[in-house]
């Protein structure tokens, strides 16, 4: 573990997660999410992180392994069709990992991912918090209406739109 992480996440304070992302900003992501599954007949959920804790720091955990557990305690695998998605923040080390369910593997390349991801980090180590993840909603979302186009009729939400703030 190199000393410059640990230290980085030890020093991460829980109200400079609330600052960078108050209840308006959290509340622009939820109407942006709730707007863009209208173009989509994928579920978008979003996540962010202050730092990780001691232990799991010590056990080497990255940002994409701890996405992967976030994706699924928040059951983003628990869609009908496996469409979920999460964008997923580490604000200690302005990393956004986006996870994909099963039933979009196929459809949206890693690559496509990635180019979302590293466009919100941008954004991120600038400063621009709502902005970056404002962002990556519409980006998610362009993806999704290429890939998985609305079913006619189907108005379904499965996922809540509010995101989630983790460790406040």
């Amino acid at each position: 573990m190199r000393l410059s992480r640990l230290w980085r996440h030890l020093r991460f304070a829980p109200w400079q997660t609330r600052r960078a992302f108050p209840q308006s900003t959290l509340g622009a992501i939820a109407r942006a999410i709730r707007e863009a599954e209208q173009s989509h007949g994928s579920e978008i959920r979003f996540a962010v992180e202050g730092a990780l804790d001691l232990p799991e720091l010590w056990r080497g955990l990255g940002a994409r392994e701890r996405a992967i557990e976030v994706f699924s305690h928040l059951h983003v695998w628990d869609t009908e069709y496996n469409d979920g998605v999460l964008i997923y923040l580490l604000l200690a080390e302005h990393d956004v990992e986006i996870v994909a369910d099963r039933g979009l593997r196929e459809r949206v390349s890693a690559a496509q991912w990635e180019q979302v991801c590293r466009g919100m980090e941008a954004l991120l180590r600038q400063g621009r918090f709502e902005a970056a993840a404002l962002h990556g909603v519409a980006e998610v979302s362009r993806l999704l209406a290429l890939h998985t186009p609305a079913r006619s009729g189907e108005k379904r939400n499965e996922l809540p739109d509010w995101p989630v703030v983790l460790r406040m």
